[in-house]
């Protein structure tokens, strides 16, 4: 009876059919070959049929196996996106944003308690992480199937705006700038021109990353001379170098968004007047197919308006 067949052999027959290797699909359900062939002879004893031939170098389907294959692939395909829609039912409330460390700590974290205190049945789940950050091995892209892979929904996003199979918003630009604590605007050497750079340590953030900004171009564009722009101390994390420009250990070349809390507290300030725009800005990016979720839009509006704001407070300056 149909009814009677065993759930699991039906899979182990649809995944080695698939294959056509009783191996591949041992690896693909985590169970062993010897497994597998059990499952299948036992399926071929309830059918009364065969389902395989067996040759010398691999396996090959039976008519009967060949005409039932396509439904009951059909029919797996239709099962799992049961199980995915029954599970994202359960998870309705729940938004993955991924975004770089910096950002997320000196931009984004100071903001967020205005969406959270506008949406608080939404529930964010704040991925920090360098591992997608814009490289130059990368070329400026994320591919959309990452998002799936990684079950992102959003990532905010430092490049060219670039990335195939996205829907992308610019959020804002950013230029480079020099900043100091308070401390090095006196003593002996204050802080008046780009020339005072020369009696100060320079304080590099080396995170790997497209269209940073770095002291050679900027010192290049103030027409600075005569300071070597490698010397100092390299952080290979930007919270790291602007830490330490808190603490008076030097001057970073960061940029101001990411800096905005500790300049608007007093622990930082802009030394001079002299911004270098860059290339590369902010972008917030979503799948194309997910961007209409409710949860997704509110998130995007929220994020477009802070965006906004830190463009115009850009502009002023």
């Amino acid at each position: 009876m149909i009814e009677n067949l065993p759930f699991s052999a039906l899979r182990v027959f649809e995944s080695a059919a698939r294959h056509l290797s009783f191996k591949r699909a041992a690896e693909e359900l985590f169970i062993t070959p010897a497994a597998v062939s059990q499952q299948i002879k036992g399926l071929e004893h309830q059918l009364g049929i065969k389902l395989f031939n067996r040759h010398n170098r691999g396996l090959s389907l039976t008519d009967n196996a060949k005409k039932g294959l396509p439904a009951l692939t059909q029919g797996f395909d239709h099962l799992l996106e049961s199980v995915r829609r029954i599970r994202s039912a359960n998870e309705e409330s729940k938004l993955t944003v991924w975004m770089a460390p910096s950002f997320a700590a000196k931009w984004f974290i100071p903001r967020l308690h205005r969406f959270s205190d506008a949406h608080d049945d939404i529930d964010l789940n704040i991925s920090a992480s360098p591992s997608l950050v814009d490289s130059t091995a990368a070329k400026n892209t994320i591919p959309a199937e990452n998002f799936r892979r990684d079950g992102v929904d959003i990532a905010i996003r430092f490049g060219k705006g670039d990335y195939p199979g996205c829907r992308v918003v610019k959020l804002f630009s950013v230029s480079a700038i020099p900043l100091c604590s308070p401390k090095l605007m006196q003593g002996d050497h204050p802080l008046r021109s780009p020339e005072d750079l020369q009696f100060h340590t320079l304080l590099h953030d080396d995170t790997k990353y497209e269209g940073r900004p770095d002291w050679k171009t900027w010192l290049k564009a103030a027409k600075v001379k005569n300071i070597d722009s490698s010397r100092g101390v390299h952080f290979n994390h930007g919270n790291l170098a602007i830490n330490a420009a808190v603490d008076g250990q030097g001057v970073v070349l960061s940029m101001k968004s990411l800096a905005s809390d500790d300049i608007a507290a007093g622990r930082l300030v802009v030394p001079f007047d002299f911004s270098l725009p860059l290339e590369y800005a902010y972008y917030l990016i979503t799948l194309e197919e997910s961007s209409d979720s409710s949860n997704t839009a509110a998130f995007r509006n929220w994020l477009i308006e802070e965006g906004r704001q830190e463009e115009s407070s850009n502009s002023k300056d």
